[in-house]
C-alpha cells in the first residue's frame, strides 16, 4: 500500500504494510523485497508469544549466518544469557542481543526464555559492508541498564542527541526502541547522510504524518527531514525506528546469508558449511543453564 501525507511531518511515509504471519512470527521485510528499499536493514521479524507457547521459543534449532549482523530487542518478557565470555543475565525492554556473524556463525540457542507469560519483540539483520561481510564474528549481551536513553527512546545502535551506543555496530546506522504515553509527541531529526528511515510498531497506534496501527511497517520517503511521532491512542505505543546511510552493494542473497558479492557469498557459504561440520563433532555444548554459545 502506497500513501502519501504531511499532515504532520515534513517526511512522508510511502509503504506501509502488515507483512506475512506465520503463526507466532510476522515477517514485515526480508533482503528479496522491502529489504532492498531499507538496505542496510534488510529483515526484520515481529514475534509475539504468549501462555503455554512461550517455551517453544527455546526450542529454536541451531542455525548459521554469514555477512550480516542480528540485533534481538524485547517489548516483553525476558530471556536469560549464558556465555562463557560475557557472563549471564536478563536481556528485557531496552536491552540488546547483537551478533555480527561476518564470516560465519551457527546460533540459535544462546538466550533461553525466562518463565514469563508472554514473549515480544523483534530480530532485525543488517547487511554488513565489504569490509566487514567475511570479519572476524562477534556477540555481545547488554541489558537495558547498560543502553543509553534519549528522550523516550533507547539507543540500541549507533548515535544520537550527544548519545552513544556502546553496540559496536558499523558507523552511519541508528535503531532505536522507542515508547511515547498517550498524547506525548517526539521528533526524531536524522543525523547526516540517514536517508534511510523506517518504523515498526509492537503495540498501540501512531500518527507518523499518516496514521501506523500495531503489526505495521511504515517506511519513510527517501531525505533528511526531521519525523514527528504523535501518540493520539489510550495505550502506550512501542515501536522500533531506523535509519541509516544507504547500504552502497547489491545484495547477494544465499538462505542465511547476505553479502555485497557473489564472491564473498561463496566464502561465507563455504565457512558456515564447515562450521556445520566442525559443530556436529563438539557434541553437547550445552551450559548448567542449558544455553548452548554461538559457534564460530
Amino acid at each position: 500500500m502506497t500513501i502519501h501525507s504531511t499532515a504532520l511531518t515534513a517526511r512522508p511515509i510511502i509503504h506501509i504494510t502488515k507483512g506475512l504471519k506465520h503463526g507466532p512470527i510476522t515477517r514485515l521485510m526480508s533482503p528479496s523485497d522491502l529489504g532492498q528499499i531499507v538496505k542496510p536493514f534488510v529483515f526484520l521479524d515481529l514475534f509475539d508469544v504468549s501462555g503455554p507457547s512461550v517455551p517453544a521459543l527455546s526450542g529454536m534449532p541451531l542455525h548459521p549466518h554469514s555477512g550480516l549482523a542480528t540485533v534481538t530487542v524485547l517489548v516483553d518478557g525476558a530471556m536469560r544469557f549464558d556465555v562463557p565470555e560475557s557472563g549471564t543475565g536478563t536481556i528485557s525492554y531496552g536491552g540488546v542481543e547483537w551478533l555480527k556473524a561476518g564470516a560465519g556463525v551457527w546460533h540459535g540457542k544462546e538466550m533461553l526464555v525466562e518463565n514469563v507469560p508472554r514473549i515480544r519483540g523483534f530480530q532485525l539483520w543488517l547487511a554488513l559492508p565489504a569490509e566487514l561481510e567475511n570479519s572476524e564474528p562477534e556477540s555481545q549481551y547488554l541489558e537495558a541498564k547498560s543502553v543509553p536513553q534519549t528522550g523516550p527512546a533507547h539507543l540500541i545502535i549507533g548515535r544520537y542527541a550527544s548519545v552513544k551506543s556502546p553496540v559496536p555496530a558499523p558507523e552511519g546506522i541508528n535503531y532505536l526502541l522507542v515508547t511515547l504515553a498517550p498524547g506525548e509527541r517526539w521528533k526524531y531529526q536524522p543525523p547526516l547522510g540517514h536517508s534511510v528511515a523506517w518504523l515498526a510498531l509492537a503495540q498501540g497506534t501512531l500518527d507518523a504524518g499518516t496514521p501506523v496501527t500495531a503489526g505495521q511497517m511504515a517506511v519513510f520517503a527517501p531525505g533528511e527531514a526531521p519525523i514527528v511521532f504523535e501518540n493520539r491512542g489510550k495505550e502506550a505505543a512501542v515501536f522500533v525506528l531506523g535509519s541509516a546511510v544507504p547500504h552502497a552493494y547489491p545484495l547477494h542473497l544465499g538462505s542465511y546469508s547476505v553479502h555485497t558479492s557473489a564472491q564473498a557469498l561463496e566464502l561465507g557459504e563455504r565457512r558456515i558449511a564447515e562450521l556445520g561440520r566442525t559443530l556436529r563433532d563438539a557434541g553437547d555444548r550445552r551450559t548448567p543453564s542449558g544455553t548452548i554459545p554461538v559457534w564460530r
